[in-house]
């Protein structure tokens, strides 16, 4: 009867431990990689491209072999751009055995989602930008761009050489977003010697820049920084024309993105930007990817789309490199790693990760012209 009593209570500890293990991570034939992203609302643009991005390059895994011999599945959680909706997907997409979580892109919502994705240690592929974003000792949270911590200073010799502005005039948006951007900009100025003469705060969903744009019109700024969400961005250049002005606007990430163009129309023509990737490189495997992206849904991306495809790549190579979908091995061996573009052609250019999960590659001047998106320089990695 003892013996029996043993090999019964054997038993329940075999089922309790394969109850407690996630089977996602067990299953046979099967990674999930989660898309928790912007679906609707404010950000629906970005987030759609980011999934769609990801998808594109778990469809392309799966044909050739998939992740260790396991085909990927990418379930959509839409976070309605909120961040507080956000969270509670992220531990719903936890809940449901995800290896690693792809998104969000608002910068917002992912400080407060990544916290869930860190205490149940699964790394995270965000498309945030915000510099606060890596800055929360978090060892599972990875950039799929640079942050605005190191694109901004990429424009500081473009306002400083070839502008050569001596007063500056700061548009940008009052959120995660813009004051990341806002507070490397104002430093970088100050280090430069130039000296911003209007500084003009705006909440997320601003409708009317008439008195933002007058005050720095007055200001007699000879350039100004625009750091706005796409929508509001759109609205100050609409406005910017209206009230003819002439300094040159130039702005990071969202200030020349196609829907900014799209929505401002011929107001958009002559803005500058600095984005982390573009379509619109002149790289062979950049721009195959626009044209596969294109072919596919019928529509253009913005830097999103990339975003999200270099995540699910990124997820790939490193569990491949461990030999095991091992949650920790994956951020640990994230942690300092750079794949080079020659061996690991998924990542579309040469990337690496620094000790907080931050990103680093080369990055791209761009200039809207007769309503497109053109890349007028190269900006070193950093």
């Amino acid at each position: 009867m003892k013996r029996l009593n043993l090999i019964a209570a054997a038993a329940l500890t075999i089922m309790a431990t394969a109850t407690a293990m996630p089977t996602g991570l067990r299953a046979a034939d099967t990674v999930s990689l989660p898309c928790v992203c912007e679906l609707s609302g404010a950000g629906a643009v970005s987030g759609t491209n980011y999934r769609d991005g990801a998808k594109m390059a778990a469809e392309e895994i799966n044909a050739a072999g998939g992740i260790l011999g396991k085909k990927i599945v990418m379930t959509d959680y839409d976070t309605q751009s909120d961040a507080q909706t956000s969270r509670a997907l992220v531990q719903k997409a936890i809940d449901a055995e995800a290896y690693a979580i792809i998104g969000t892109v608002y910068s917002g919502s992912t400080i407060v989602n990544m916290l869930v994705a860190q205490q149940n240690g699964v790394p995270q592929f965000t498309g945030s930008e915000a510099p606060n974003v890596t800055r929360q000792g978090n060892p599972y949270i990875f950039a799929t761009s640079s942050s605005s911590a190191k694109g901004v200073p990429g424009l500081t010799p473009y306002f400083k050489d070839t502008l050569k502005a001596k007063k500056i005039g700061v548009a940008w948006v009052n959120n995660e977003f813009g004051k990341g951007g806002h507070d490397v900009f104002v430093n970088e100025m100050k280090g430069a010697g130039i000296t911003v003469v209007a500084d003009v705060p705006s909440e997320q969903g601003q409708a009317d820049f008439a008195a933002d744009v007058s005050k720095i019109k007055e200001s007699g700024a000879e350039a100004v920084f625009v750091y706005l969400n796409e929508e509001e961005a759109a609205r100050f250049l609409k406005e910017a024309k209206k009230q003819g002005l002439k300094a040159p606007l130039v702005g990071e990430v969202t200030l020349t993105s196609q829907k900014v163009i799209d929505l401002a129309g011929d107001a958009a023509n002559g803005a500058y930007a600095h984005v982390g990737i573009t379509v619109g490189a002149n790289v062979p495997a950049v721009q195959e990817f626009g044209k596969k992206f294109k072919q596919k849904y019928s529509r253009d991306t913005d830097h999103n789309g990339l975003k999200g495809y270099i995540a699910v790549y990124a997820v790939k190579y490193v569990t491949e490199m461990n030999g095991s979908l091992d949650q920790e091995a994956l951020a640990k061996k994230l942690h300092g790693l750079t794949l080079d573009v020659a061996k690991y052609p998924g990542m579309l250019l040469t990337t690496s990760w620094d000790k907080t999960g931050e990103m680093s590659r080369e990055s791209f001047m761009t200039q809207v012209v007769d309503g497109k998106q053109k890349v007028i320089g190269t900006v070193p990695a950093n």
